[in-house]
């Protein structure tokens, strides 16, 4: 019969991952403290769990809740990324920080993604971190909608515009 907290931890991965629109595993090993304090707040920043635990724990639970395409990749240091609310999130922030705080390194290496029910190898997971952020999209969609209302005024004024500076000119020219 398994331990107690072995059955506590394994509920507790599950309530991690439940209802998870996005699960990132990443390969660890070769990162000191410091550098996983700055990853781990990038990522508390951008609402995301991260968290390490025994890959057996990670694929009893990851199974419990009906992903099985991850188990392969369970093996060695795994740390898992779940974010609720954002699917790109996770990979987002891991190959930015992997970017701009590890430089050359060749660690965090992302292993696989589970992203809205797909599976994601490295290279989708890089594609999809290049992304714009939801909330970028969403301004560039209303810039879109804006486009022609601004041109048409654009129009509108040019024609105005032209009209003051005939009458003008007649003004002038009768003036003279």
């Amino acid at each position: 019969m398994p331990q107690k907290y072995k059955i506590d931890e394994v509920q507790n991965i599950i309530e991690r991952v439940r209802d998870a629109k996005s699960i990132v595993l990443v390969d660890y090993k070769g990162i000191n403290i410091e550098e996983v304090d700055e990853l781990r707040n990038r990522l508390r920043n951008e609402d995301i769990e991260y968290f390490v635990s025994k890959n057996t724990f990670i694929k009893i639970a990851l199974n419990e809740v009906g992903v099985t395409a991850l188990d392969a990749d369970l093996k060695g240091p795994t740390a898992v990324a779940v974010s609720k609310t954002d699917e790109v999130a996770p990979a987002r922030v891991l190959v930015n920080f992997k970017k701009e705080v590890m430089g050359d390194k060749l660690f965090p290496v992302l292993k696989k993604g589970y992203v809205s029910g797909s599976v994601m190898g490295v290279d989708d997971l890089v594609k999809l971190a290049s992304l714009p952020t939801r909330d970028q999209l969403l301004s560039m969609t209303l810039q879109g909608f804006n486009a022609p209302i601004t041109g048409f005024v654009g129009v509108l004024s040019g024609i105005i515009r032209k009209f003051v500076y005939a009458v003008d000119a007649i003004a002038k020219d009768k003036a003279e």
